[in-house]
């Protein structure tokens, strides 16, 4: 098997996308971050001392999707078009989703984890104070398509 990523010297190699047709494509990631009742409760009242954990969770993921090339030494610049970031409050935690839309020469699925990590991440940051027990969990990529 040929490793796309690596030069004929065994050495770390990106890609070459230039003959590569544009397609439109689409990646769509998951995850969840589990928390206590009480900081959930908070999260959901709005009451937490950092300020508006979901609004700012949402343009955390935002932000880091386009900056997935400057974080992933192999990752293409991609000219993003879309990026949509959704969380969810369940009963134990918080599940986040993040689908990312381009018109371009390689996928976009590195972008979708990179958002739903760093959403995560950022709800992390933002509850830290008064939950010690959070755990990020299940980040996963759900589909890629292109067209």
């Amino acid at each position: 098997m040929e490793l796309s990523h690596v030069n004929q010297d065994g050495k770390a190699n990106m890609v070459d996308v230039s003959e590569k047709p544009e397609q439109t494509r689409t990646a769509r990631a998951e995850g969840f971050i589990a928390l206590q009742v009480e900081t959930l409760q908070k999260v959901k009242e709005n009451t937490m001392k950092k300020g508006d954990v979901i609004s700012t969770a949402r343009i955390a993921g935002i932000m880091a999707a386009k900056q997935t090339h400057l974080l992933v030494p192999l990752c293409h610049p991609l000219p993003i078009s879309k990026i949509e970031v959704d969380l969810e409050m369940k009963d134990m935690g918080i599940s986040a989703s993040a689908t990312v839309r381009c018109v371009g020469k390689t996928g976009v699925e590195m972008e979708a984890l990179t958002a739903v990590q760093v959403t995560l991440l950022c709800i992390y940051d933002m509850c830290k104070a008064i939950d010690k027990q959070m755990v990020m969990e299940n980040i996963h990529l759900v589909e890629k398509t292109k067209q």
